[in-house]
């Protein structure tokens, strides 16, 4: 194969029926990579917006569980990417995912904004750092997987295109990004849980980190801004990432999300079924929901 075999196929495929198989080969072959860091980054960027930062700090999830927390997160939407929206393990991810929303009072256009930033960070974060930029028939494919993905999970009022959720999401930061003091403790949390995967570099790598924060984040979460010769050199040092990559053959096989070394919590495999929280079963006294079906994963 030739760097650029997979985009040749990808432009054989129709966006908008074979979104799924684009959006594959896009996360597990092109860039798995970085699509795990541009998914990281959305789901951080979610932290603030006050109603749900404060809900995720009330929860304690991502403050006293973050590791469990940002394994479940990555393997249910890995099992919806690996085995579809039709089958067992997707569905049973989805319906995980469900339940879990339902036992909050959540608004639909939060639900809506947390749906936007997956299709428009990985575009972005590609922009910026990835080997090539995803082509207007990529982009096509990954507003059709995510507006798949949000009409499953029921978010009413989906955008439909790629720039119908960029604008979505602008807008929805612009007016709904603040302070709170629990989002604050959520985003702690997330970048010490970020930098702790590196051992004696973690305080080096928390600095990285929060030199690749843009400058909306920074404020509402009251931080101070990194200096700019830092930002420079985290900035260019992924960018000749990047230009490396660009020389390297083309992934053969896939590499899914499960198998990322950040995934620490299931060392001996796991079963989707029993991914995520099970607020529903301490309402209903005590009484637990089943969620022991479906096989395990290894």
């Amino acid at each position: 194969m030739r760097r650029y075999d997979w985009l040749k196929e990808i432009r054989r495929l129709d966006p908008e029926h074979d979104f799924l198989r684009i959006y594959r080969i896009i996360a597990t072959h092109e860039f798995p990579w970085d699509l795990t860091r541009a998914l990281e980054l959305a789901l951080y960027r979610t932290y603030a917006v006050p109603s749900i930062g404060r809900l995720l700090a009330e929860t304690a999830e991502l403050t006293d569980r973050t590791q469990k927390r940002y394994d479940d997160t990555a393997l249910l939407l890995d099992a919806v990417l690996e085995h579809g929206f039709d089958g067992e393990d997707g569905r049973t991810a989805i319906r995980r995912i469900n339940q879990m929303h339902r036992s909050y009072d959540i608004s639909d256009e939060d639900m809506r904004y947390v749906l936007c930033t997956f299709v428009v960070m990985p575009k972005r974060w590609l922009d910026a750092y990835g080997w090539r930029r995803l082509t207007p028939h990529e982009q096509r494919a990954l507003a059709a997987y995510y507006r798949t993905l949000g009409r499953h999970m029921g978010i009413p009022e989906l955008p439909r295109t790629y720039e119908d959720f960029e604008q979505y999401l602008d807008a929805y930061e612009a007016a709904h990004f603040g302070w709170d003091e629990g989002a604050r403790r959520v985003s702690d949390a997330t970048l010490d849980l970020m930098a702790g995967w590196y051992g004696p570099l973690a305080p080096m790598v928390r600095r990285a980190s929060m030199a690749l924060l843009d400058d909306s984040l920074l404020a509402a979460f009251r931080y101070d801004r990194p200096a700019p010769a830092l930002q420079r050199t985290v900035r260019g040092a992924l960018k000749l990432r990047a230009k490396a990559v660009r020389l390297l053959p083309p992934r053969r096989t896939p590499h899914y999300a499960r198998q990322n070394p950040e995934i620490k919590g299931y060392p001996n495999g796991y079963r989707v079924a029993e991914l995520g929280t099970f607020p529903a079963s301490r309402r209903l006294g005590g009484c637990p929901v089943p969620h022991g079906e479906g096989p395990a994963v290894s």
